[in-house]
């Protein structure tokens, strides 16, 4: 039986399959242009049965015991929906999930699925980062009538601009895991040296001057 707590395994997990891969010294540039010594694919926990369903039992124990009134569990596009749908059938509850922006044909829908004014959602999403997508998504189900309950993630960055953006937004929000548990877990497991925690410890505090 694993010693580690949820926060720890959800950690190990990503690096152990490779969803998430450290360069302290050899930063990744993302998309943003921000220099970077993480990039986190969570995409990749689909290809791994034991590692996805540890992820939907720990948001549905969240859930359960944190948002028990929650009547509909909502997918992020495109990387939460899978997990969305695995957590709602656990839960035995209805799934829907949300784009980016509303579609530019048919109905023109942003949610798919169904979500009815009133209901109460929980929003699955598999990263935060800066935390505008999400809480875009978020704020489109607030659109349509319901009551968002919480976003819950896989991962967060722990970066101040996000923390900041749910609290302006007043959107609570739980990861399973963070930057700080996975520096911890990376370092006792040998994945990086003692020397790399500072350099990563202060990206987060300041991920714009990293690597300039």
């Amino acid at each position: 039986m694993s010693s580690l707590n949820r926060s720890e395994q959800v950690a190990s997990y990503l690096l152990e399959i490779g969803a998430v891969a450290l360069r302290p010294q050899e930063p990744f540039t993302w998309t943003s242009g921000i220099k970077s010594p993480i990039y986190c694919d969570n995409r990749l926990t689909m290809a791994y049965p034991e590692v996805r369903n540890y992820i939907a039992n720990a948001f549905a124990q969240l859930i359960k015991s944190e948002y028990p009134d929650a009547e509909v569990i909502a997918g992020t596009a495109t990387a939460g929906i899978p997990h969305a749908a695995w957590v709602a059938d656990k839960l035995n509850l209805p799934m829907a999930y949300i784009r980016d922006k509303a579609k530019g044909h048919g109905k023109q829908n942003q949610i798919e699925g169904l979500i009815k004014p009133g209901q109460k959602v929980v929003v699955i999403e598999d990263l935060i980062s800066t935390g505008g997508s999400s809480i875009k998504a978020a704020q489109a189900v607030q659109e349509a009538g319901a009551e968002v309950l919480a976003v819950l993630a896989i991962f967060s960055y722990e970066l101040d601009r996000a923390v900041d953006a749910f609290a302006a937004a007043e959107m609570p929000l739980q990861s399973l895991s963070n930057y700080s548990t996975l520096i911890d877990v990376a370092l006792a497991q040998g994945k990086i040296e003692s020397t790399d925690v500072e350099v990563l410890k202060s990206w987060r505090k300041d991920p714009s001057s990293f690597g300039v």
